[in-house]
């Protein structure tokens, strides 16, 4: 049976408050459960915003936090898995994460961002070292990267050899890149043979302009869902049946020849 997701594309602006964010969610979580969705994902660093500059060390909670209990609550009143990027604080580091969270409030998976993208993320994140994180939910293996994870090949790839069908990536796309979403996104969805669900944030905030257009691209290359420039929640389903027979139809995986493929390692 499909699966519906949501995607929450979050506004840019000045950071609001995690108190706000919090009410925003609760509000996309009832909208995307009365739309029969039972995941919403948010945008990288929904939880505080982006552009935090110097606060991010200050702002960064707990996998096991306040925002984690809260976001749980929101779950399992509304039904739904939630994954949302937030600044994770981990003994000294501060790691740009992403968590999922279960309809019973459970944590299914925390991942942390591997591929920092410029100057500002290098400064006040540390890279993880996991890259293939999954969980298993309504009858998908769902995999985890962030943003510009997506843009190396060989992220997807390993989440694709690892059997991941629903890959989550929580983004802060900015303008001028909108051939992410627009050309690449769709493109590892085809080669890689799985859907891949892509939130991003959207206006400007700070220093940085975000692209929105954020989407849901299928095995087949399509797009099934398209957000626009602003603030949108938009729903699509994953369906394991067009998986299976993309998957059938199209070889790429089962016809690699890993062998010649040393040098790039």
């Amino acid at each position: 049976m499909p699966v519906r997701i949501a995607l929450y594309q979050g506004p840019g602006g000045v950071p609001r408050s995690v108190r706000e964010n919090l009410a925003a969610l609760d509000r996309a979580a009832r909208t995307a459960a009365a739309g029969g969705a039972r995941l919403l994902l948010t945008p990288e660093l929904w939880l505080t915003g982006y552009a935090l500059g110097d606060t991010v060390s200050e702002r960064a909670e707990h996998v096991e936090g306040p925002s984690a209990r809260a976001i749980a609550g929101i779950a399992a009143e509304h039904g739904l898995a939630i994954g949302y990027g937030y600044p994770e604080r981990a003994g000294d580091a501060v790691h740009n994460s992403v968590q999922l969270i279960s309809p019973h409030g459970c944590r299914l998976v925390n991942y942390r961002k591997t591929h920092l993208f410029g100057d500002y993320e290098k400064k006040h994140f540390t890279p993880g070292g996991n890259l293939v994180v999954q969980a298993d939910y309504a009858g998908l293996r769902i995999g985890v990267l962030v943003c510009y994870d997506v843009e190396f090949p060989e992220a997807v790839r390993a989440h694709a050899l690892a059997g991941t069908e629903l890959l989550l990536a929580p983004t802060a796309l900015m303008r001028p890149y909108e051939i992410v979403p627009n050309t690449i996104i769709p493109a590892r969805a085809w080669e890689n043979q799985l859907y891949l669900a892509y939130a991003n944030r959207s206006g400007p905030e700070g220093d940085f302009h975000f692209a929105g257009l954020s989407c849901l691209a299928a095995p087949d290359g399509t797009v099934r869902a398209r957000a626009g420039l602003g603030e949108d929640l938009v729903l699509a389903d994953v369906d394991p049946g067009l998986l299976a027979a993309s998957r059938a139809e199209n070889t790429y995986l089962g016809d690699r020849r890993p062998e010649l493929y040393r040098p790039l390692a």
